[in-house]
């Protein structure tokens, strides 16, 4: 597994880092995590039917995707949520820790990642940086820096959602 702040390093991207207790909901992060004034994203590993294709799906926090639809989008047999055992092995990460900045684990290029064209507005992001005990804020364009180095551009679509 790399280091991702070597790999930031290396890379010239720009970030800052907050460190907290962990956090492994919506609630925990709104309580401990600093307000950063920066998109606050649900990242959410998800496999076809029979675990050909992989998707990280990076929403606004708080919505809830219709995978049911999303797999109809993708032309993909029903999506369904990875199990922790294959985001450790393809991703090197548990649960509470899927971000963007994981890809840098997948160097066969398994996943694609998916992100919102609702998020396509906002300026800064946060992620954790491969664990959920700091957060890491950066502009749009120092994430889009990493995921291009990182071999996985995103695909912006329009996600579908579950009604509130």
């Amino acid at each position: 597994m790399q280091d991702i702040y070597r790999f930031l390093e290396d890379f010239k991207i720009k970030y800052e880092r907050f460190d907290h207790p962990a956090v492994f909901t919506f609630e925990q992060a709104n309580r401990l995590v600093p307000d950063l004034q920066a998109a606050r994203t649900k990242n959410v590993f998800v496999r076809d039917k029979k675990g050909g294709n992989h998707f990280m799906i990076m929403v606004g926090d708080g919505r809830r995707i219709d995978l049911a639809a999303l797999s109809h989008q993708l032309g993909v047999k029903r999506l369904g949520l990875a199990s922790p055992e294959r985001l450790l092995q393809l991703l090197g990460v548990d649960p509470g820790s899927v971000s963007p900045l994981a890809l840098i684990n997948d160097e066969e290029n398994r996943i694609t990642l998916l992100l919102d064209k609702g998020l396509a507005n906002e300026s800064y992001f946060q992620c954790h940086p491969l664990v959920n005990t700091s957060t890491l804020l950066m502009a749009k364009a120092e994430l889009l820096q990493f995921l291009d180095a990182a071999g996985h551009p995103p695909r912006w679509i329009n996600i579908p959602f579950l009604a509130d």
